[in-house]
């Protein structure tokens, strides 16, 4: 397989699963996907433990908003957690693709949990706040100036913390993804598009570069970015 230059991102290449011409077979397929590829290398599991978990309480409510939360396996992982822990937890998905709104709720029931077809800003315009913003997988689908957007929406959002969560791009990032799905995933988008999206994701001094001041960027394996926020006076 030839390796595409990663040196320079490919803010300019798009995912299959992007389409509306898509094949809906093999979207949805995506989508369950998802939740054994991020149960992978998403690292959610250990940013609950470490960085939601200590603020949530028995008795009183948390909020958590989930931004383009797609076929909704991270809102889901997310609010299943805290239900475990005995920590009340209530998570909102939202995305404004209607096929990923209608995978997510087409999905059993979690408790504490709900989907919303809608954008950040809708929010923000909506007065909406919660105690924590987060997003998966969402950065790279987003150019500087978009990016800048989405930040300030989380700002305005997030009554105490942000956390941005995306793949760093490298080499080992690609060739190691390519080699791990090479004989997995044959009947949904997740080979392609998971490679295409290594491409289109920032290095650590590219973030840091494009996110304003009070940003902190820091790196996790594998190949992870988690870009984060704390509201000062939280």
């Amino acid at each position: 397989m030839a390796r595409p230059s990663l040196r320079v991102r490919a803010d300019e290449a798009a995912e299959i699963m992007d389409s509306p011409l898509c094949d809906p077979a093999m979207l949805t397929r995506t989508y369950q996907d998802f939740r054994v590829v991020n149960a992978v290398v998403s690292g959610w599991r250990r940013i609950y433990r470490r960085s939601i978990r200590p603020a949530l309480s028995t008795t009183t409510e948390t909020t958590l908003l989930d931004v383009g939360s797609g076929g909704g396996d991270i809102s889901r992982a997310l609010a299943r957690w805290a239900t475990r822990d005995g920590l009340r937890l209530r998570v909102t998905g939202i995305d404004p693709d209607a096929r990923a709104h209608g995978f997510a709720t087409s999905q059993p029931h979690i408790a504490g949990l709900s989907f919303r077809r809608a954008l950040s800003s809708d929010l923000v315009v909506e007065g909406a706040r919660f105690d924590f913003v987060v997003s998966n997988h969402v950065l790279h689908h987003l150019g500087v100036d978009e990016l800048k957007g989405l930040l300030v929406d989380s700002e305005q959002l997030a009554r105490r913390h942000v956390l941005h969560a995306d793949l760093e791009r490298s080499n080992v990032a690609y060739l190691g993804f390519a080699a791990a799905t090479r004989p997995f995933f044959r009947r949904s988008y997740i080979r392609p598009d998971g490679l295409t999206s290594i491409r289109r994701s920032y290095t650590a001094p590219e973030l840091r570069a494009a996110v304003p001041a009070g940003w902190t960027v820091s790196r996790g394996l594998p190949s992870r970015l988690v870009l984060g926020w704390d509201r000062p006076d939280a």
